[in-house]
């Protein structure tokens, strides 16, 4: 585990806009437009220090998505660790039927975090798992401890939209990102963490993007774990149907908040040779005017001049 993602203590690189102990961009209050949440109090000041949960799809496949997210968060003054014991937050094991493995890694996974004020995650279908799975695997082993550490654990844990919106009351991270763009609600984060609109509301303060609705945008992917190894057929009509939505927006990019979905949007769009192409919303929101964004193995743009 973590091959591909630096998981030592990463420190906060202060942006000029950045301004104030909340790190909140010049201009912008802190809460400004910002919806209730339902997990963390109004008044509750955003923490200091976080801690990022990688996930594991994340550090083997796209470790890009990992670097991005410290990227956001380091922009609004957060300091970032990456604690090195992490590995799987056991969702694939529970939905495969290996409940004993899957403990096991929820005993690490509390592990790790015990100690971290707040946990972000670019994943929603990792923050469902450890919300609704770990408490109930540790109860049904009967460690009543370990549910209740869990359930710390999971109470401090965020998916990155919810954590932006919701926890630092932000909208406008600051970035730059032009490109004509779709949204894909994956399902995880829509229908068991309901994280709402909270995505789109970050990337309608993007500068220069062109934000176009998808038909049926909430309509799941096809991929869901290992339902597309197992209904692999039932999996990729759905992924056609995806596929079509995609074509008639005429959009160049399409964007999700997990990584699990956009692999499997990526490699149908690939195949079918489509002008559009998958970016994960972290990275999104990590490009700038003076870092933008550049496809994977494209030369790295040289760093704007004032």
């Amino acid at each position: 585990m973590n091959r591909g993602f630096d998981t030592g203590t990463i420190q906060p690189r202060r942006r000029p806009w950045v301004t104030g102990s909340g790190g909140t961009p010049k201009g912008h209050r802190l809460g400004q437009d910002a919806g209730p949440s339902a997990r963390t109090a109004a008044s509750a000041p955003p923490p200091v220090r976080v801690a990022l949960f990688v996930t594991c799809l994340v550090d083997g496949l796209v470790p890009r998505v990992g670097a991005a997210t410290v990227a956001v968060l380091e922009r609004l003054g957060l300091d970032v660790a990456v604690p090195r014991r992490q590995t799987c937050c056991g969702q694939l094991h529970v939905n495969s039927g290996y409940p004993d493995q899957a403990l096991a890694l929820v005993r690490n996974h509390v592990a790790a975090f015990a100690d971290a004020e707040a946990i972000v995650v670019a994943s929603g279908s990792c923050v469902a798992a450890i919300r609704h799975q770990h408490v109930e695997l540790a109860r049904a082993a009967g460690d009543e401890g370990l549910a209740a550490a869990a359930a710390a654990v999971a109470a401090r844990t965020y998916e990155l939209s919810e954590f932006l919106v919701d926890v630092c009351g932000v909208l406008d991270v600051g970035a730059w990102f032009p490109h004509r763009v779709t949204l894909h609600q994956a399902c995880h984060a829509l229908r068991l963490l309901r994280t709402g609109d909270r995505a789109r509301r970050l990337l309608d303060r993007v500068e220069g993007i062109e934000l176009v609705d998808l038909p049926d945008a909430d309509s799941c992917c096809g991929f869901g774990g290992t339902f597309a190894l197992k209904n692999a057929s039932v999996s990729a009509a759905m992924l056609a149907d995806k596929l079509r939505a995609v074509d008639a927006t005429g959009a160049t990019v399409v964007t999700a908040g997990d990584a699990s979905c956009l692999t499997h949007l990526g490699g149908g769009l690939s195949r079918a040779a489509a002008g559009a192409r998958t970016v994960h919303l972290a990275e999104i929101l990590a490009a700038t005017r003076d870092r933008p964004w550049a496809p994977p193995g494209a030369p790295p743009h040289p760093r704007r001049r004032p």
